[in-house]
């Protein structure tokens, strides 16, 4: 490709609105620009990389056994409310009608025509294993889509669907997918992480993230340096407290705390360190009606240390919160304790609701806790003495680095990720919805075992850059680079020397293969070089008649801090070299 026939429109500064490294190279580079809110436009440049991407994930996933197809992007909502989806997954889910008034949904993913498309095709455990994947625009009404490719609303995803005869089989076919996966990141380059995930709206009771290192990233991996264990934030277990709960040796005091309404403003106050006290939060469950508006509510009181804090996907597990809760209101928190949020507490409570106590909390002695009386908490509270046994102690907290690691093989880590592929496995939980069977060998009807495999075609070159870019701009592993190479020839427009070997090298390297781009735009060399380093092209080449007369090139490495000087009879194989590195 020659500069002068290809899109190139850099900037010099990020647009406002743009947040995040990623984001800002982005746009800066000229390989998105923005339509609407989480909605971008590929640009050449951009372009040229996503389909790189495709390309590697296209080759691994035929390479796996999965069989490509294509999916509608719109989808009638009859096979969403089969599976209880269309009325579950929320204001993410886009609902659109036809001019027929008829109920369709723009694909966040595609779970229910995929296991439509097997209850209708596959008919007999002979046809079984079946891996069917597609890339294809999906779309996720975000309420708040922002760090552009990195939570946009309209994107490319890889998702693909296993269906087997029974659960070993499906786990055979997960472990391929997860082997497929390693062998994808491995070839793009990137430092990532496979950690144990909870598997969310999607289902299923094995799950695994992998996830790109990046300091802005939006998850917390945790991983422990002295083993293989390694779970995202939401998956993590703490592990159960090593000592059980000590005798009581402080009476129970209410004491004034005026205007103190955190537990680090307590904590502070008293003189006391923070793991002293325990935070009451309440959560609130609804019952519906046929019309879903709430006919009962109930209240549950979630206590935990002071110095932790709530993970909402393991109170979502709890038996009677498994059903979906919502933090209650600050005036149904009135109504139940006499008193504003800040001054809670378990002790005396004068209507009956469920505690729950994190596994901590469950084994502290001569606690401090709100006194349930505005201006007021309580110090040296204890179990059995002051209030009676929780009604469910469970894992309620996101752990913390320091903590003992749940396999007993060190402490545990926590850093920075963002997620770029998932895998699930799914059991029967759409087959079993849907009543989407086959014939098994004894000639019974049985649900497929399912999984599905996700990975963010348009996501992944975002957590490419934030991992790899320095003040210049960005820095592409060759797998996925717009341009592996550019040629940059000094004065081509008025040197025959210079064009004669820039269009030498340039045969040469498109001859073997190398995706090369000759900038042939007559541009200054401070230009051109500020473009190539922006847009993050690995490799350099510069041709200028002094070095020419020396028999000389230059050439550079996106990462290397000066060029170096190769003859220029050689650098068409001296890049090559480079290139296998």
């Amino acid at each position: 490709m020659k500069a002068s026939q290809f899109h190139i429109a850099t900037l010099k500064q990020a647009p406002a609105d743009a947040e995040i490294v990623s984001h800002q190279l982005m746009m800066r580079a000229g390989m998105i620009k923005k339509l609407g809110a989480g909605i971008y436009t590929f640009m050449p440049l951009g372009l040229r990389v996503i389909r790189k991407v495709e390309a590697i994930v296209r080759q691994e996933m035929n390479r796996a056994g999965a069989i490509e197809c294509a999916m509608p992007v719109v989808q009638p909502a009859e096979l969403w409310q089969e599976t209880g989806r269309f009325q579950k997954m929320g204001p993410e889910l886009l609902r659109i009608k036809d001019r027929h008034e008829r109920d369709f949904i723009v694909q966040p993913t595609s779970e229910e025509v995929v296991t439509d498309i097997a209850r209708q095709d596959l008919r007999s455990y002979k046809q079984l294993p079946r891996n069917l994947y597609q890339i294809q625009t999906k779309f996720r009404d975000e309420r708040r889509p922002r760090f552009g490719l990195m939570r946009a609303r309209e994107f490319l995803m890889k998702d693909a669907y296993s269906f087997d005869r029974d659960e070993a089989a499906a786990k055979r076919s997960y472990e391929a997918m997860a082997r497929a996966y390693r062998a994808i990141f491995d070839r793009f380059g990137l430092r990532y992480r496979a950690v144990a995930a909870d598997s969310g709206a999607i289902g299923g009771d094995l799950s695994e993230e992998f996830q790109v290192i990046a300091a802005t990233g939006e998850d917390a991996i945790v991983y422990c340096p002295g083993s293989s264990y390694a779970a995202n934030m939401e998956k993590a277990e703490s592990a159960p407290p090593a000592k059980p709960r000590p005798a009581p040796a402080q009476p129970l005091v209410k004491t004034p705390t005026p205007g103190k309404s955190t537990c680090a403003e307590v904590a502070e106050l008293l003189g006391l360190p923070l793991t002293r006290t325990v935070k009451s939060l309440v959560l609130a469950t609804d019952e519906l009606n046929e019309q879903a508006e709430p006919v009962k509510t109930r209240l549950w009181l979630l206590l935990l240390r002071g110095d932790h804090e709530l993970n909402e996907v393991k109170a979502g597990k709890v038996p009677g919160l498994d059903g979906g809760f919502r933090f209650a209101s600050a005036a149904e928190i009135v109504l139940h304790f006499g008193t504003p949020p800040g001054y809670l507490g378990p002790v005396g409570l004068q209507k009956s609701m469920n505690v729950v106590a994190d596994r901590e909390v469950a084994v502290m002695a001569d606690w401090v806790c709100g006194a349930n009386e505005e201006g007021f908490h309580l110090t040296g509270a204890n179990w059995e003495r002051d209030l009676p046994q929780p009604h469910l102690v469970a894992d309620l907290r996101n752990v913390a680095a320091g903590d003992p690691s749940p396999d007993g093989k060190g402490l545990l880590a926590i850093e920075r990720g963002i997620e770029i592929g998932h895998v699930f496995y799914l059991g029967a939980k759409y087959s079993r919805a849907m009543n989407a069977t086959f014939l098994d060998e004894d000639g019974k009807p049985k649900f497929f075992e399912m999984g599905c495999y996700g990975i963010g075609i348009t996501r992944l070159p975002a957590a490419a850059i934030e991992q790899n870019h320095d003040a210049r701009g960005i820095i592409w592993p060759d797998a996925i680079a717009p341009f592996t190479v550019a040629i940059c020839p000094i004065g081509m427009e008025r040197s025959p020397a210079v064009r004669e070997a820039a269009e030498r090298l340039y045969a040469q390297l498109l001859a073997a293969g190398v995706d090369v781009i000759l900038d042939d735009r007559g541009e200054r060399p401070g230009v051109m070089f500020a473009d190539w380093e922006l847009i993050g092209v690995p490799h350099r080449v510069t041709l200028g008649e002094k070095n020419l007369l020396d028999g000389q090139a230059e050439y550079q490495h996106r990462r290397d801090s000066a060029a170096v000087k190769v003859p220029v009879a050689e650098i068409a194989a001296f890049v090559q070299a480079r290139l296998a590195i």
